[in-house]
C-alpha cells in the first residue's frame, strides 16, 4: 500500500520502491510548483487527513478565541457601566444628609450651634475655680467676670431680632457663632488683663444673644406650623445637650490640659461650625416655608443700603407690639421662666453641696441631671404638641397647656423641696430634677408663640421678650446671693421668689396668651 505525502517544496516527485531484494530500483521524478508527492510503502498512513483536521481545529480555535474576546469585551463594558452607576449612586448619596430637605439641614445645624452655645456658656463656671486661684480673684471679682456675659446678652436681643428680620436668621446666626467663638478662644490671652477679659465675655454674650432671635426667624421662615413644635424643641433643646456636654468635658480637659484648653477647644468647635455652615448655605441660597410659600418673605442681602435699613427699622410696628396683651403675656412669661432657670443654673450646685451635704464631685454630677432629663422631656413635649395641633386642637390651647406644665411643675417641686419633710438628699435631688426637666415644656409653649403670632416679626418679638428675660441673669442671681447672706435660708432666697414668678406667670399666661396670627402692620 502506498502513502501520499504533501511536503512544502518547490518540486514534487513520484517514486515507487521495489521489493527489498530487488537490485534494479525504478525512480521517476516530475517537477511541479510548490508540492512534493512521495509514494511510500503500504505500512504508512495517509497524512493528508491529519493536515486537514488540524486546519479545521485551528479555524475552530480561532473562532472560539474571537467569540471569547467579544464576550469579554461585552462583560467589561457592562462592568464599567455598573461601576460608573455605583460611583454615581455613591456620589449622589454622600454625604448621608445630602438628599434631606433643606429645612431639615438648617434645623440640624442650628441645633448644633445651640449645643456649642451652651458649652461656651458653662465652660467659665468650671474654669473660674482654677482661674481665681491663678490670678488671685476673690468671689466678687469672679462674680463680676461671670455676670459680664449677661451684659452683652441683654444688649443684643433687640438688635439681633431686627437684624434677623432684615438679613435673615441664617446670616445673623453664623455671624453670632463666629463672634462668640473667636471671643471664647481669646479668653486665655486676655485673662490677665481684666478690661480685656470682661470685653471678651461681653462679646460672647453678644454673639449668643443674637442667636435665639436668629433661630426663631429661621424656624418661622422655613418650618410649617404642624412641624414647628418639634423644630423649636430640636433647636432650643440643643441648649440642654450643650450644658451636659460642657459639664462633662470641661473637668477632664482642665485636669489634663489646663483651664486654657477649654476655651481653645470650645472656641475652635464654633469656628468649625461657621465654616461648615458656609458649605451648607452654598447648596441652596434661599428657603421658604411650605406653609408660607404664598407669602413674599425672603432673605435680603447684606448689601442692603443704610437707607433701606433705617426705613425697615421705622417700619417695625413697635406701637402695635406694646398695645397687644398677648405680647405682654409673652414678655412676663419669659421673665418668670428666666428667673427660675438662671437662678437654678447658678445656685443649685451650691445648694446641693451645702444644704444636702454633698461633696463637690457629687454636686457637679448632680448638676448634670436636670439638663440631661430635659433632653428627654423636650422631645416628648414636642411630639405631644404637634400631635394635638395635627388633630385639630386649637394652637392657643396647646401652647397654654404646655406653658402651664412648664411653670407649675417646677413650682410644685420647689415647694416640696423647701418644706422640712424629712426627705433624704437624693429624693430632693430627684424632685428638683423632675421639676426642672418638665420646665422644658416651655419650648412647645412660650417659645413657639412668637412664630405662631407673626412669622414676619417673630425674631423681633423674641428679641423683645428675651431682653426682659435676660434681666434675671443680671439682677436675680445677685439678689439671691444677697438674700442668702441676709437670711441664711435657701427657701427664702432661692425657692420662694422662683415659686412666686412661676405661679403668677401661669396666671398671666392663661389669661392673656394667644397664638392667633396678628396683623401688627395693619394695627400700627
Amino acid at each position: 500500500m502506498a502513502r501520499l505525502t504533501l511536503r512544502p517544496d518547490n518540486s514534487c516527485f513520484f517514486s515507487h520502491t521495489q521489493r527489498a531484494n530487488s537490485h534494479t530500483p525504478f525512480t521517476r521524478t516530475t517537477s511541479f510548483q510548490r508540492f512534493h508527492f512521495h509514494l511510500s510503502s503500504s505500512n504508512h498512513t495517509l497524512r493528508l487527513s491529519r493536515i486537514v483536521s488540524s486546519a479545521q481545529q485551528n479555524a475552530k480555535e480561532t473562532q472560539r478565541v474571537s467569540m471569547a474576546k467579544a464576550k469579554a469585551k461585552v462583560l467589561t463594558d457592562l462592568q464599567v457601566e455598573e461601576v460608573e452607576k455605583q460611583h454615581e449612586t455613591l456620589s449622589w448619596n454622600w454625604p448621608p444628609w445630602k438628599n434631606l430637605p433643606q429645612r431639615y439641614k438648617l434645623i440640624g445645624t442650628t441645633s448644633l450651634a445651640f449645643i456649642i452655645c451652651n458649652m461656651d456658656k458653662v465652660n467659665l463656671s468650671i474654669a473660674i475655680i482654677p482661674m481665681s486661684h491663678q490670678f488671685g480673684w476673690n468671689s466678687s471679682t469672679a462674680g463680676l467676670v461671670q455676670s459680664s456675659f449677661f451684659w452683652g446678652y441683654a444688649l443684643s436681643q433687640l438688635p439681633g431680632g431686627w437684624l434677623a428680620k432684615i438679613f435673615g436668621g441664617g446670616a445673623v446666626l453664623e455671624v453670632g457663632v463666629l463672634i462668640w467663638s473667636v471671643a471664647t478662644a481669646l479668653v486665655p490671652f486676655l485673662a490677665g488683663y481684666m478690661p480685656g477679659l470682661l470685653l471678651s465675655r461681653v462679646l460672647v454674650g453678644i454673639g449668643e444673644g443674637v442667636s435665639p432671635s436668629a433661630a426663631t426667624d429661621l424656624i418661622a421662615r422655613s418650618i410649617p406650623l404642624e412641624e414647628r413644635s418639634r423644630a423649636v424643641a430640636l433647636v432650643f433643646g440643643g441648649l440642654s445637650v450643650g450644658s451636659v456636654m460642657g459639664l462633662l468635658l470641661a473637668p477632664p480637659l482642665i485636669q489634663n490640659l489646663g483651664w486654657e484648653s477649654v476655651f481653645y477647644i470650645f472656641g475652635l468647635l464654633g469656628i468649625a461650625w461657621f465654616l461648615g455652615f458656609q458649605v451648607l448655605e452654598g447648596g441652596e441660597t434661599q428657603l421658604n416655608a411650605e406653609s408660607l410659600s404664598s407669602q413674599d418673605i425672603m432673605t435680603q442681602s447684606w448689601k442692603t443700603s443704610l437707607r433701606e435699613l433705617n426705613g425697615s427699622l421705622k417700619d417695625v410696628p413697635w406701637k402695635a407690639f406694646f398695645q397687644n396683651r398677648a405680647v405682654w403675656a409673652m414678655i412676663y412669661a419669659h421673665f418668670c421662666g428666666s428667673w427660675g432657670h438662671y437662678n437654678c443654673l447658678s445656685w443649685l450646685p451650691t445648694f446641693f453641696s451645702e444644704e444636702l451635704n454633698l461633696n463637690l464631685t457629687e454636686a457637679a454630677w448632680v448638676s448634670i441631671l436636670p439638663p440631661l432629663a430635659s433632653i428627654f422631656v423636650t422631645s416628648l413635649a414636642a411630639q405631644l404638641a404637634d400631635n394635638l395641633i395635627s388633630r385639630g386642637v386649637e394652637t392657643t390651647v396647646v401652647r397654654k397647656i404646655c406653658q402651664s406644665i412648664a411653670f407649675l411643675s417646677p413650682a410644685i417641686c420647689m415647694t416640696l423641696s423647701s418644706l422640712d419633710l424629712g426627705l433624704p438628699p437624693w429624693e430632693i435631688v430627684g424632685i428638683l430634677t423632675s421639676g426642672l426637666a418638665l420646665s422644658s415644656f416651655a419650648l412647645s409653649g412660650l417659645y413657639c408663640t412668637h412664630q405662631d403670632m407673626s412669622p414676619e416679626y417673630a425674631s423681633i418679638l423674641l428679641g423683645i421678650t428675651n431682653t426682659v428675660g435676660a434681666i434675671p441673669g443680671i439682677v436675680g442671681v445677685a439678689l439671691t446671693g444677697y438674700l442668702l447672706d441676709s437670711t441664711h435660708s435657701w427657701s427664702i432666697s432661692l425657692f420662694a421668689p422662683s415659686i412666686f414668678f412661676y405661679v403668677t406667670g401661669t396666671i398671666i399666661w392663661l389669661a392673656f396668651a394667644s397664638s392667633k396670627p396678628q396683623s401688627f402692620s395693619e394695627q400700627n
